[in-house]
């Protein structure tokens, strides 16, 4: 091997590492946004649930409307972190329109779900609804 050869070869050395911390960088970033993805989704499904449930509960002939608040957030507490379960404000159930005489309950539920990172927290609002029984 000539000198040349040697001296080159001998100005590549340290590129492994650097090109390493580089791509280790990217997919870190990666797998932060990519379980932010899962929490969020996570959270707005178990908040969907709760208010699909407690509207349920409201729905029934023989339940005063009122009761599915507390039902959403035993749902709420039961499938999210106390922490996540106190960032929740669930609305008093009431009762929509919907044609044809009949009317439908529905419950509200806003929450914020902080991110990781160095992203803002999200701002969720989800509706459940159901289909008022009659007497």
């Amino acid at each position: 091997m000539s000198h040349r050869r040697r001296r080159a070869a001998a100005g590549d050395t340290g590129a492994a590492v650097i090109d390493f911390v580089g791509v280790l960088g990217l997919l870190l970033l990666l797998f932060l946004v990519v379980l932010q993805f899962g929490l969020v989704l996570h959270v707005r499904n178990v908040l969907v649930a709760a208010a699909q449930e407690g509207a349920r509960h409201d729905a029934n002939a023989d339940v005063v409307i009122g009761e599915g608040k507390a039902v959403t957030e035993a749902a709420i507490a039961q499938g999210l972190s106390a922490k996540a379960a106190g960032q929740t404000v669930v609305s008093a159930p009431t009762l929509v329109d919907v044609g044809d005489g009949q009317q439908a309950v529905e419950v509200t539920v806003d929450a914020s779900v902080p991110l990781v990172f160095v992203f803002p927290e999200i701002h969720l609002r989800v509706r459940g609804h159901a289909l008022r029984e009659g007497p």
